[in-house]
């Protein structure tokens, strides 16, 4: 019989526990098993899976991976009928709607099969947490435990044939353990030094930061690999310090809004505040939406970013954040449609961190201070010389589709007349005792990610 350990969103070979437990326990197949109704969602995009397909590919070079094409529960059932499985192992994954079913379905199955399924923990995020106090230093705990060690070669299992991996496009991103790796050292040695000052400009963030946020999205590198080794540069390098604190700040927080969709995984659709329900619903706008789409909204700053990002599948987090906003209170577009369009342009789309922050910014959440980002302010902090503009809107800026000022006090004063009803504040107490943080970040500290 079979240890499976079932590869989802942690596609390496290194401090992968379920990995190495398995491995001491009896013959283990590694198994990736691509999901129709998952690739099919509407925030899945075929950029997600050319990373995913070349990290696969990069991973096979070491184990024996077999890749399947089908529904969980069908693929499991077919190796226990003909193998049979004497655990099947995982990690705890905090994920979309789709998949947290399914996660759940696949846990039913296990009980009535009578195999034990074992998932463990690797992103910060304690599952089943009764409060928010001591976060923190749970998560310290975590981040500074001993990786578990690397799990290098296996032997294939007689009788079960790898199977091919689903072909797809070249990857916007490179994918892959080794390149994850790579991306991580040249970092941390040689691209971060002004990561603080320069990850806010599209100019020079997209070789500033880290640019690993795809790689821990699809866990091609440990979140506790990658802070452990953020710390020892930092302790070697004094005068990187202030860059890596950002930086490993910005690693806290990642499982921070992760921990909020592992505690209500309904935000993924459902207003965190339920007291907003209607307040942008009857105004949608197809029109606004496609020119926010297709980044021909007149805003020199907006249009670029949205176009950059659609092309290279990543935008950093300032802009990401404007992106939001402009869509949002400029445009006043109910989030979840942007959301599903922004997930599949984002090639390090990680669920849990997408929507507790695509609500922080669009003002949903009741406990975050309102942010209406002006879209000329930030083209003349974040791109002074017009050159980001100019390389990605080259035809020229187009007429203006709504006045920003007029966009501005309107959405100021409906934001305002739904933050000041009783059952709003009532369900913001909630919220922040649910979700809020309760470690204080230093007042340089901007709550932004990667």
């Amino acid at each position: 019989m079979l240890q499976v350990v079932w590869l989802k969103r942690d596609l390496r070979c290194r401090d992968h526990a379920p990995l190495f437990e398995a491995v001491q326990r009896g013959p283990v197949l590694p198994l990736y098993i691509y999901e129709p109704s998952l690739w099919s969602a509407p925030d899945a995009a075929p950029r997600h899976w050319s990373f995913v397909a070349e990290s696969l590919t990069d991973l096979r070079r070491r184990l024996p991976i077999a890749v399947r094409v089908g529904e969980v529960l069908p693929v499991l059932d077919e190796i226990r009928r003909t193998h049979g499985i004497a655990g099947l192992w995982a990690h705890e994954e905090t994920t979309n709607w789709i998949a947290y079913q399914r996660d759940r379905a696949v846990r039913r199955w296990a009980r009535e099969q009578g195999i034990p399924f074992i998932e463990l923990p690797g992103s910060g995020v304690v599952r089943r947490l009764r409060s928010r106090n001591g976060w923190s230093a749970a998560w310290e705990r975590q981040m500074g435990a001993a990786p578990a060690p690397a799990v290098e070669q296996l032997p294939a299992i007689p009788g079960i044939a790898l199977g091919e991996i689903p072909p797809s496009a070249p990857a916007l991103q490179r994918g892959g353990e080794t390149a994850a790796w790579e991306t991580l050292d040249s970092f941390l040695l040689e691209r971060g030094r002004n990561y603080s000052r320069e990850m806010s400009s599209p100019v020079t963030a997209f070789t500033s930061c880290s640019r690993l946020s795809a790689h821990l999205a699809w866990g091609t590198i440990s979140l506790r690999e990658t802070t452990q080794a953020t710390r020892r540069r930092m302790d070697a390098a004094p005068d990187w310090k202030r860059a890596l604190r950002s930086f490993d700040a910005r690693l806290h927080w990642r499982s921070h809004f992760m921990q909020k969709m592992e505690d209500e995984p309904q935000i993924e659709f459902r207003n965190f505040v339920t007291a907003f329900d209607g307040m942008r619903e009857p105004h949608w706008n197809e029109e606004y939406f496609a020119a926010w789409c297709e980044g021909r909204t007149g805003y020199g700053m907006i249009d670029a970013c949205m176009r950059a990002l659609r092309e290279t599948g990543w935008i950093n987090f300032r802009m990401r954040a404007m992106l939001v906003s402009f869509a949002s209170y400029h445009l006043w577009l109910h989030w979840p449609k942007p959301a599903a369009f922004l997930a599949r342009q984002f090639t390090d789309y990680e669920p849990g961190i997408h929507y507790a922050q695509f609500q922080m910014q669009s003002g949903t959440t009741g406990i975050n201070t309102l942010r209406i980002y002006s879209p000329d302010k930030q083209a003349l902090d974040q791109d002074p010389r017009g050159e980001f503009v100019r390389r990605w809107v080259p035809e020229g800026v187009g007429p203006r589709i709504v006045d920003h000022g007029a966009a501005y006090k309107l959405a100021r004063a409906r934001m305002a007349a739904f933050r000041q009803m009783p059952a709003m504040k009532a369900q913001a107490k909630v919220v922040q005792v649910k979700h809020g943080s309760r470690k204080k970040p230093a007042p340089s500290r901007q709550k932004t990610l990667f």
